[in-house]
């Protein structure tokens, strides 16, 4: 196992932190992927298009909070996710592919941002997203924990239900190993309908708005990588409960360097690195918390919830998506940036390619 400079506990005994990875050799433990199967960052870059701009129009199109979005206002799942839904054991039920065809195009809550800023490198505007499989992820972990337990129980009763597995040559393995491919291809159709639904919209506006002359906006650029997933070299999967995958192996499809998001106040991290002794081919995800949110919300209860949110996002266009200022969320429930840095330099996890400077997020509220 390793564990990153961003790590933080979560949960009873036995489940593995946030920032934790987990070798193990053909199993699959669904508590160490937790139920936010996939989370994970894109981004696109739109070239010089003004950041407030793009930031008001991806308010417009995104969706966060509880559930899927309205029945008229759905963006489409692919007909052939749908299909290869169908043919998974695990994902072949009609409320959970109603659900996934709801929650498309939607980012849920906590600590799920949309992000815009400007690339250091190249004063490119730039933005992120951040969320995982929502409801359908959730379901599926759900049903590999069932599946994990029935195994436990016959095998190694005595082991903690957190710790539960699933041999991956079983035929259960290997439609759990499916499964998992399925959703990731899911929230990834799930980050690409915002960003292009957004790339559309300032199109849209743009020709409107005839004191606008040029061509289009084009996506310079866009690169994705999970970091909450199963990720499997031969024999060996390994468990990234909050860990950016560094190594190509992991992630053949994918091109380009990976998103390391810190708080909304600070750069995302665009790095490259590869595996070493220290870090088993990962990379920290984000700043991690110091405390609990029930905690940090007590150290601040001195304050004004306004008087907090003017202190921390100074300079910056911060938006709760339902006018609900979620304090827990500010920068100062994360841990600090600097020593998160500091941190991959000593330990030589990645290198840092570009930064891309906050200029607005969104967060659910």
């Amino acid at each position: 196992g390793a564990l990153m400079p961003d790590a933080c506990p979560t949960g009873p005994e036995g489940n593995i932190p946030v920032g934790g990875v987990v070798i193990a050799k053909n199993a699959i433990h669904p508590g160490f992927h937790s139920a936010d199967i996939c989370c994970s960052v894109m981004l696109t870059d739109f070239g010089k298009t003004d950041p407030k701009t793009v930031l008001d129009t991806a308010h417009s199109v995104t969706h966060f909070g509880y559930g899927g979005r309205d029945r008229g206002a759905q963006m489409p799942m692919s007909q052939e996710l749908m299909d290869a839904f169908r043919e998974n054991f695990f994902l072949n039920d009609e409320k959970l592919i109603s659900i996934a065809r709801s929650h498309m195009g939607t980012q849920g809550d906590g600590n799920h941002f949309l992000f815009v800023g400007v690339s250091k490198n190249t004063g490119n505007t730039m933005m992120v997203t951040h969320h995982g499989s929502r409801a359908p992820g959730a379901m599926l972990y759900d049903k590999g924990m069932k599946v994990a337990n029935q195994f436990r129980m016959e095998i190694s009763p005595e082991t903690m239900r957190e710790n539960a597995w699933i041999p991956y040559e079983t035929e259960e393995g290997k439609s759990y190993w499916e499964a998992l491919q399925l959703i990731r291809a899911w929230t990834k159709e799930n980050h690409e309908s915002i960003h292009n639904a957004t790339l559309l919209k300032l199109n849209e506006n743009r020709a409107k708005d005839n004191s606008v002359p040029g061509n289009d906006i084009i996506a310079e650029n866009r690169y994705w990588n999970e970091h909450n997933f199963v990720f499997r070299d031969g024999d060996l999967f390994y468990h990234a409960k909050g860990a950016t995958p560094l190594d190509d192996k992991f992630m053949p499809d994918i091109t380009g360097p990976r998103l390391i998001p810190l708080n909304m106040a600070e750069p995302v991290l665009i790095v490259q690195g590869k595996t070493n002794d220290r870090n088993l081919g990962f990379a920290p995800h984000g700043a991690g918390r110091n405390f609990s949110r029930t905690f940090h919300k007590k150290s601040l209860a001195h304050k004004t919830v306004d008087e907090i949110f003017e202190e921390e996002t100074k300079g910056l266009d911060i938006r709760f998506f339902t006018n609900d200022i979620d304090i827990s969320e500010l920068p100062s429930a994360y841990k600090s940036a600097k020593n998160v840095r500091a941190q991959i330099e000593e330990y030589g996890l990645c290198e840092v390619l570009d930064e891309v400077m906050p200029f607005g997020c969104i967060m659910a509220g």
